[in-house]
This record gives structure tokens, C-alpha cells and sequence, in this order.
């Protein structure tokens, strides 16, 4: 019995903690616009990067070559 008390009060807890964090993120606004957000992952605006990266100096002076080079068909 002393056991299912423990446990009792325990859920109760779990409980209470997650209706604060669901109350936290009401407050903060993070539920306010969910369609944005899956819209926003389609998108391919931002976060390009400037050229690629390239870890070995002998290989982008090779790329750069090559790139500045005029093509023949």
C-alpha cells in the first residue's frame, strides 16, 4: 500500500510538470504557427552557402582552374 502511495504521488507530479511546460510553451508562442514552420523547410532562400568548403589548398586551387578555364563543346 505504502507503494501505490509513492506512485499516486508521483504521476501526480509527472503531471503537473508537463501542464507547466504546456502552459510555458502557450506563453512563449511556440505553438502559434505550425503550417510556417513546415513551409519554411520547403523553402531554399537562406542558409546557402558561399562556396564549398575545401580542406586541402592544392585541391581549390585545382577547382579554381578549372572554373576559370573557357569550356570547349
Amino acid at each position: 500500500m505504502n507503494a501505490l502511495v509513492w506512485l499516486v504521488v508521483i504521476a501526480l507530479g509527472m503531471g503537473v510538470i508537463g501542464l507547466l511546460a504546456f502552459l510555458w510553451t502557450m506563453r512563449s508562442g511556440q505553438l502559434e504557427d505550425l503550417d510556417g514552420a513546415a513551409v519554411r523547410v520547403l523553402l531554399d532562400d537562406e542558409d546557402r552557402p558561399l562556396k564549398e568548403p575545401s580542406f586541402d589548398q592544392d585541391d581549390s586551387a585545382t577547382t579554381e582552374r578549372e572554373h576559370d578555364a573557357p569550356r570547349s563543346s
